[in-house]
């Protein structure tokens, strides 16, 4: 949301052009509350949500882990001041020569989801340890993440078998339950297949110690969420409830939950129209779209609360559209956002929320419109 800090920038610098406003009070707070709400789980940061430099710094200073998607990320994390075993390779899908790059730099931690993948880190990143990821269904999400990493549980314990046969460390699973999960109970189904495999190894002697929680954590949009104490709370009564006393190391990587909420838009209203005399709802054209940034509005899966100087005036439905030359690049119209009838060009607005996959999405220059600006303060 904006913050007093987020309102005097933008009052006194005067950037022209949408940008993106991080203040790194916010990231902190919410590192620390998520280092309370889970204290035994090690948090290693979603690197793609936001990796500015001053954010990657700021949490390397705190003592965040980082989980990273790329050799690119990789090499961002350590110019932080990360040392590499604070780092995972938690991308599921790597070209060989990526996870020895990664291996050459000092990672020792690599996702699989497949004996396939498997095979490759064995081959490039010898004697590394490896956790394998399994399906969840994203019930509860609002950016589902299914079906395109994991495979079922009876699978990964055989990915992690042959993991083991070809001199890996089979180290333990993990899992995603969706971005923006509001549900504090959808880590409970995901823990008991995680238990699931834990035991069916153990059976064939292979001890496994980590289980990788992945993220979720949600940021406020125009709903309330639930905090992090009580995601903590939840997600440690399900580790009782599938490990018993036994628990294993674990893991967290939140990234939008860690930054949405520090970060402010700032755009500007370009055009306000009608489509015909009997359209019932006004369109308004900001200088920031889905190519500028906010891809997440895809589908209408993630609604921004937006702020106007004019928000004490009567509200009307409207069509919500960024400004290139392409058909997609509409925010939101199939359920309508309500905005001041005294809207007007010129008139800036502030998305907020906007601190999580917002720069990385912007496009290099379609439609020659430059990549979102950013400012960390």
């Amino acid at each position: 949301m904006a913050t007093q800090r987020i309102i005097d920038f933008l009052a006194t610098r005067r950037p022209t052009g949408p940008c993106l406003v991080v203040d790194l009070d916010v990231v902190e707070d919410n590192y620390q509350a998520f280092r309370r709400a889970l204290p035994d789980s090690a948090i290693y940061y979603a690197v793609k949500a936001n990796p500015a430099p001053e954010i990657l710094r700021l949490l390397a200073s705190l003592g965040s882990n980082f989980d990273c998607a790329s050799v690119a990320e990789i090499e961002m994390a350590l110019n932080a001041g990360a040392t590499a075993n604070r780092i995972s390779y938690g991308n599921t899908i790597k070209k060989e020569r990526d996870v020895a790059a990664a291996h050459a730099l000092g990672v020792s931690l690599f996702a699989v989801d497949c004996v396939e993948e498997v095979e490759k880190v064995a081959r490039a990143a010898p004697g590394a340890r490896v956790f394998c990821r399994v399906l969840t269904d994203g019930a509860g999400a609002e950016w589902p993440l299914s079906r395109k990493f994991g495979c079922v549980p009876a699978m990964a314990v055989d990915v992690l078998t042959h993991a083991q046969a070809l001199g890996l460390v089979a180290t333990g699973v993990s899992f995603h339950v969706g971005s923006q999960q509001c549900d504090t109970q959808a880590w409970d189904g995901a823990l008991a297949d995680a238990a699931f495999v834990f035991n069916t190894l153990a059976e064939r002697g292979i001890t496994l110690t980590l289980v990788n929680m992945g993220g979720g954590f949600p940021t406020r949009y125009l709903k309330d969420v639930p905090t992090a104490q009580a995601y903590g709370r939840a997600i440690f009564a399900s580790l009782c409830r599938h490990f018993g006393n036994r628990l294993p190391e674990t893991i967290i990587e939140p990234g939008r939950g860690m930054v949405g909420d520090a970060g402010v838009i700032k755009a500007e209203v370009v055009l306000v129209s009608k489509k015909s005399a009997e359209d019932a709802n006004r369109w308004v054209f900001l200088d920031i779209g889905k190519f500028g940034g906010l891809a997440e509005t895809m589908d209408e899966a993630i609604r921004y609360p937006i702020v106007t100087a004019r928000d004490e005036d009567r509200k009307e439905p409207c069509v919500l559209a960024g400004p290139t030359c392409d058909s997609a690049d509409v925010l939101y119209e199939k359920t309508p956002y309500p905005l001041p009838i005294s809207l007007t060009v010129g008139d800036e607005v502030l998305i907020e929320g906007t601190g999580a996959y917002t720069t990385t999405y912007s496009a290099v220059a379609f439609n020659g419109f430059e990549p979102l600006r950013s400012y960390v303060i």
